[in-house]
């Protein structure tokens, strides 16, 4: 497989995004887990508007990617962005964070919206 480059601007763009502590681990945790917003919640514990955020700008960028389930929507890593193996690269660096997955099952939060 070739991968090819991406442009400098976008890159200085994922990695100022990356720059936030809760946008990189949710990221690391998308790489893994489909999360809504409640769930992000849960484990940031941040309001719901701040969550949002957080997920609107990885959004504009192309690094996440929504499903709508019912009435929840559900956020994933968007794999088929051209940016994906670039972001992949720092992913791959960075320790797992299942914990806080497991952590919402354990608490029964994990399917409190679906």
């Amino acid at each position: 497989m070739v991968e090819t480059a991406i442009e400098m601007d976008k890159a200085a763009l994922i990695l100022k995004l990356l720059g936030d502590q809760t946008r990189l681990t949710m990221l690391k945790i998308l790489d893994r887990h489909a999360c809504c917003v409640c769930e992000f919640v849960e484990i940031f514990q941040m309001s719901q508007p701040a969550i949002s955020q957080h997920l609107r700008k990885l959004k504009d960028l192309g690094l996440v990617q929504e499903e709508r389930k019912g009435q929840w929507i559900f956020y994933s890593i968007n794999k088929y962005s051209g940016e994906y193996s670039f972001l992949q690269q720092v992913l791959d660096q960075l320790p797992n964070q299942d914990l806080k997955i497991i952590e919402l099952e354990k608490n029964g939060t994990r399917i409190s919206c679906c």
